[in-house]
């Protein structure tokens, strides 16, 4: 189990994504169907209700939250940037397992934009593979250029994220996330140190793949 955590630690929600080897995955060649994708992302919503408001876990409840932030500037105009960065589906080919996102609802009220989906991830283990599934809400704030996710994975990682775009004086644009993790105290530790390591990893593709051009 510990060289299968290690794998999977690469993940783009990594945290929330790499322990979903606990639950017994299913196999990557019985897809499900977006509408039962929509009814699982009903349910951890109504369930574990993994919105940005979470309280802090209780003590003596088992489970744990810590932070993070991190930082990093691309040579591009915010507004590029933001447009960019903020698209999951730009996230799609910045590492090797993301192969779809699946929204299933996708609204605008009073400037912000609100965006239901799942991300699915299909990870290659022994000869089999491992599908990986998170479930998301994104509010993008176009004219503050910043967004927020909030996401759910078994075994009960939420992870909040908040991510701010400033333009700086040369011309190019910062990109701070700043990250929570709750999960299950045993597991808050794997779950920080892997979840950072991953959105590091995200952040260093898409400035390439947007100072390049691809994006």
């Amino acid at each position: 189990m510990k060289k299968l955590l290690r794998l999977l630690a690469t993940p783009l929600f990594a945290a929330a994504l790499v322990l979903t080897a606990f639950s017994g995955p299913a196999r990557a060649d019985v897809p499900q169907s977006d509408a039962e994708l929509a009814a699982e992302w009903q349910t951890a919503w109504d369930t574990y209700r993994f919105y940005d408001s979470t309280p802090l876990p209780l003590p003596g409840s088992g489970r744990s939250r810590d932070k993070a932030s991190i930082s990093i500037e691309i040579d591009a105009p915010v507004e590029h940037v933001f447009a960019a960065y903020s698209d999951i589906n730009h996230h799609i080919g910045m590492h090797s397992f993301l192969k779809r996102v699946v929204t299933h609802d996708d609204r605008s009220q009073a400037g912000t934009r609100t965006i239901n989906f799942t991300a699915i991830e299909e990870i290659p283990y022994q000869g089999t593979i491992v599908t990986s599934k998170t479930h998301a809400q994104q509010r993008i704030d176009h004219a503050g250029l910043r967004y927020e996710t909030d996401t759910w994975s078994l075994p009960g990682v939420v992870t909040h994220q908040k991510i701010v775009f400033k333009e700086l004086d040369n011309g190019k644009t910062e990109v701070t996330e700043r990250l929570i993790f709750d999960a299950d105290t045993s597991l808050i530790d794997f779950v920080v140190t892997n979840g950072v390591a991953s959105h590091e990893q995200t952040q260093a593709a898409l400035k390439q793949a947007i100072e390049s051009g691809e994006l």
